[in-house]
């Protein structure tokens, strides 16, 4: 392992960064609320981000995959990022991890 190996382009790395892009309507991250789908670091540092919105034609959209692409773009050693909103599968809230809940006062179902 080199060097520097603790700042490591990976999938965990950009997904971090993304924890940075705030929901204005909810108040909480973008990863906890469950809106990113997947994160893939493939080579020469080209990302590829999927995620969604709590509904189509979420007046945020565009702020949030602008945020994800700009919090990406801030990770050391992105050289591309492509951001894919879609609905498949549509969000709910079972998406979304236990600190997004209590933050949101919903009831963890799984208790």
């Amino acid at each position: 392992m080199s060097v520097g190996a603790e700042t490591q382009l990976d999938d965990e790395t950009v997904k971090e960064a993304l924890r940075l892009v705030i929901d204005p309507e909810l108040g909480h991250n973008i990863v906890d609320l469950g809106l990113v789908y997947a994160v893939l670091v493939n080579d020469g540092g080209v990302v590829n981000i999927v995620m969604t919105t709590t509904t189509r034609g979420c007046p945020a959209t565009d702020y949030l995959k602008e945020g994800a692409r700009d919090a990406a773009w801030g990770v050391p050693g992105v050289e591309f990022v492509d951001v894919t909103v879609t609905y498949e599968p549509p969000w709910s809230p079972q998406k979304m991890s236990a600190a997004a809940k209590l933050h949101l006062g919903i009831a963890d179902s799984d208790e």
